[in-house]
């Protein structure tokens, strides 16, 4: 008897790879200039991140402030699903942001921070902020 394990067939076949796209989303990154809101803890108000959008880099995303840990991360998800359910609605980015500002009662454990509005010169601003606050 020999200790050869036959081989399985299946690795023969010929596989293909087809490229499919997924929902449609803005981009994530730009050098142009954005507006951005600070979003808090509904419960202790602590920063957990940052919502940004620009039409001109037609981009929005979510930057999560890295001192709020894992809770920061996970509220991301959250906020990008809301993020691609207005750009499939064919929300410019900046509509989004601002519908996503005007709903302080979101899902998840954050909401926007009243008064947080602010204008940036791109989308590495705000992730300085979040790495630095």
């Amino acid at each position: 008897m020999s200790d050869e394990r036959p081989i399985n067939p299946r690795f023969n076949d010929d596989v293909h790879f087809n490229l499919v796209s997924g929902p449609p989303r803005y981009r994530n990154y730009t050098d142009k200039p954005v507006g951005y809101f600070t979003v808090v803890d509904k419960q202790d108000g602590a920063v957990l991140g940052y919502v940004w959008a620009s039409d001109e880099g037609e981009a929005a995303a979510w930057e999560p402030r890295q001192a709020g840990g894992p809770r920061a991360a996970n509220e991301g998800g959250f906020w990008s699903r809301r993020l691609r359910d207005a750009k499939q609605r064919g929300l410019l980015p900046s509509q989004a942001l601002a519908e996503l500002y005007g709903n302080p009662e979101t899902a998840g454990k954050g909401r926007p921070l009243p008064g947080s509005l602010a204008d940036g010169p791109n989308a590495a601003a705000v992730e300085a902020l979040a790495k630095g606050d």
